[in-house]
């Protein structure tokens, strides 16, 4: 017979590995610069979604141009200019063509008045930075697959003479990587027993985990509904 778990109390709660993780997010600030000393080459790099891609530098009666431009994805997030040719009107013009470019995600924008050469020469690199990252994207392992792999199912709630219990499951594959509470009853010593639970559960990667002493009723409803989302996971 399983021996009992003593409720541990909250004070070391903290101890417990976090139940849910979130991704956090943040965006890039684009920007227009002058020209900086460069190479004529092209490349990308990057790691998860984004994806930082040099051009080729195309060469013109102005002076040459060359972009680097950033992707979040397909998303454009910033346009950096690596060279651009050193006058007035191409000064004026860059950081309109950049903002353009962030509107309408893509090369298709309107050239800017007394920088022709300058503008098509833009639209032609961003063009081209564009086709890379695509080409880049289809080569790499598609997000939605490793997506696939994660899967959070919901456990059957059930009803105790404590209050009702459900869980909910986050599986990698097989492993378990989460658990939280949907439902639990309203009771001190339900508070304390879920912590201890979970880690139970994420260290035996199963519902055959021992009952938290003093929490009986919840931690055998757990086991249940643990057990389901585990068998509903496939």
């Amino acid at each position: 017979m399983k021996r009992a778990i003593p409720v541990v109390v909250l004070s070391i709660a903290g101890l417990v590995p976090v139940w849910l993780y979130q991704p956090s997010s943040g965006t890039s600030t684009a920007q227009a610069t002058t020209p900086a000393p460069s190479t004529s080459s092209s490349g990308t790099s990057g790691t998860s979604g984004t994806n930082v891609v040099t051009t080729t530098t195309i060469d013109t009666e102005k002076g040459p141009v060359q972009l680097q431009v950033t992707f979040d994805g397909t998303k454009i997030t910033a346009v950096k200019m690596l060279q651009q040719p050193d006058h007035p009107q191409t000064t004026a013009a860059v950081p309109k063509l950049v903002a353009e470019t962030l509107q309408a995600q893509s090369a298709d924008i309107d050239t800017v008045s007394g920088a022709t050469i300058t503008s098509d020469a833009y639209k032609e690199s961003l063009q081209a930075a564009i086709d890379d990252n695509a080409k880049a994207a289809s080569a790499s392992p598609s997000a939605s697959a490793s997506e696939a792999s994660s899967r959070t199912v919901d456990g059957s709630a059930l009803s105790t003479e404590k209050g009702p219990v459900q869980v909910q499951a986050t599986f990698s594959g097989t492993k378990i990587t989460a658990v939280k509470l949907l439902q639990q009853p309203n009771h001190p010593q339900t508070t304390a027993a879920v912590p201890v639970l979970v880690a139970e559960t994420l260290k035996a990667q199963s519902a055959d985990i021992d009952t938290v002493s003093g929490a009986t009723i919840t931690s055998e409803a757990y086991k249940e509904s643990l057990q389901a989302a585990i068998d509903a996971r496939g």
